[in-house]
């Protein structure tokens, strides 16, 4: 059986197209399927570190375990930005599988906010990858 997720090499900049309203509807959710990074304040929302932690934790501390936990896989202490851990398929963990649609929309991070017009490798482009009919 044939996958219904259109693979777009993300790695490909230039074979990405210009971004334009309503494209996420019909995607596979291919930025999805890039390295997530975020800051702490985006993990808070998340509800996967506290704020209380936060305030009382070196962030390196909190970093180990995140890590140990697996849900980050690379911490830069420079710039304080954590990269999440993500799937074997390479898939976001916050991804639904069958609907290829974000489980966490409503407090995903900025990065996602902002992506792709302002956050992303080419802005103003995506990687667009139109879903395949199951």
């Amino acid at each position: 059986m044939r996958s219904p997720i259109a693979i777009v090499d993300v790695d490909r900049v230039e074979t990405w197209q210009r971004y334009r309203a309503g494209m996420c509807d019909t995607c596979a959710a291919n930025c999805c399927t890039m390295p997530l990074e975020v800051q702490l304040s985006d993990l808070v929302r998340l509800g996967i570190v506290d704020a209380f932690e936060v305030e009382h934790v070196d962030v390196k501390l909190i970093a180990k375990r995140l890590l140990k936990m697996k849900v980050i896989d690379h911490f830069n202490h420079k710039n304080t930005i954590f990269t999440m851990g993500r799937r074997a398929s390479g898939d976001c963990n916050f991804l639904d599988e069958k609907t290829r649609l974000c489980t966490v929309y409503e407090t995903r991070p900025e990065t996602c906010r902002l992506h792709p017009q302002k956050k992303s490798p080419k802005p103003g482009f995506c990687a667009y990858g139109a879903r395949r009919p199951r």
